[in-house]
């Protein structure tokens, strides 16, 4: 039998889960040395006080099931059609005017941080083969972080490596846990650093990679057990080594509580809550299967992780049947996590309206989003 190496943050020749053990140390050591938490932000921007975050879509392939362009398929042959019909927008959807209307809803409402879900929507240096028509040039996307920055805006990019929200990587969606494959993600991370200018953090995205969200998908792959994790350390590592520190989501805590001992404290933690089943903000009433996902509040803050909880203006199934709205969602988590995480590690909060800034309508839900936060804190 092979001796096992240390693993460094890569795949060792031996395959890809050995020194697990000795990957998570290094990485607490490094984040540690690092400072990564009280790096100040590019171009002179010094970022302070609670985070009050926006989530804003530039790209939006992260919700599509990709078809290869070789594939001899009728519904390839219309650039027209998009995600809905299962395959890719060819042509980026945000609009910069309606865009811009959104950025200054938030200097008005004095919201500090803009954290942009890029996708397909930016030129990686390292693989211009990603970008679509219209994708953000490295020097336009630096020029927006200097516009947000004089604005009182933190830029934090935002990557989403879950294979069910990947589509944004074309071909590489399916080389997922490969030599190519993890090649490609250092390299863009490396590319998001230097055009960000070493932004305080990378949210490296990792929701929803369950069977159930790839129900309805032409093809499916999802990481089990410790593939999982080690896919995830790695993105981990690649943040750190890049000086940026990592930011997630925290719903694959949701169903394997070991992700509280084995996670790096180094990963800030975004917990969304958007109490889609309608089952309210208490531990002890609500019976729904939502309950979890309220009990993660509390198992991040005893396993001793900082938190930014996400809210949303967005209703689920359960609300937008009942027409309820969400408008109540962002309110009432402010008030329970205020009350009951420590302090010391909520580090702020951000509002994801799930919405593109695309169409005057999309717009409006955005800046609804916006207009709640503010009003919530």
């Amino acid at each position: 039998m092979k001796k096992e190496k240390t693993f460094d943050g890569r795949p060792c020749a031996e395959g890809p889960l050995c020194g697990r053990r000795e990957f998570v140390s290094g990485l607490a050591c490094a984040a540690a040395m690092a400072g990564c938490a009280t790096r100040p932000a590019p171009s002179g921007f010094t970022a302070s006080g609670e985070i009050r975050a926006l989530l804003l879509h530039l790209g939006h392939n992260m919700w599509n099931d990709y078809l290869p362009e070789d594939m001899d398929n009728s519904i390839l042959k219309d650039p027209t059609r998009t995600f809905e019909d299962g395959t890719v927008d060819t042509v980026l959807r945000n609009k910069d005017e309606l865009w811009n209307r959104a950025v200054a809803r938030m200097a008005e409402k004095r919201l500090n941080m803009l954290v942009i879900d890029i996708g397909e929507g930016l030129v990686y240096p390292s693989h211009p083969e990603l970008a679509i028509k219209g994708s953000w040039t490295p020097e336009k996307m630096r020029d927006e972080i200097a516009r947000l920055n004089a604005l009182g805006i933190e830029a934090i990019p935002k990557l989403n490596f879950s294979t069910t929200h990947n589509g944004w990587m074309k071909h590489y969606r399916r080389m997922v846990s490969t030599k190519p494959y993890y090649k490609m993600c250092e390299e863009v991370i490396a590319d998001v650093a230097e055009i960000f200018g070493t932004p305080r953090f990378l949210h490296v995205g990792c929701d929803e990679e369950t069977p159930g969200h790839q129900r309805n998908f032409r093809f499916v792959a999802f990481r089990r057990n410790e593939l999982w994790q080690h896919d995830f350390l790695h993105l981990i590592g690649a943040c750190e080594r890049n000086g940026m520190r990592p930011w997630a989501w925290s719903d694959y805590g949701w169903k394997h509580s070991d992700f509280y001992e084995w996670c790096p404290k180094s990963v800030l933690m975004s917990n969304w809550y958007y109490d889609e089943q309608y089952g309210g903000f208490d531990l002890a009433t609500n019976a729904t299967s939502d309950h979890a996902r309220l009990k993660c509040f509390y198992d991040l803050d005893k396993a001793g992780f900082d938190q930014v909880p996400c809210g949303t203006n967005w209703a689920g199934d359960v609300r937008a049947r009942l027409k309820i709205g969400a408008d109540d969602v962002m309110g009432r988590l402010v008030a329970l996590c205020r009350r009951d995480i420590a302090p010391q590690r909520l580090k702020g909060f951000m509002m994801a309206p799930w919405s593109s800034c695309d169409t005057e309508e999309n717009l409006d839900i955005n800046l609804r989003g916006i207009d709640l936060l503010a009003a919530a804190l």
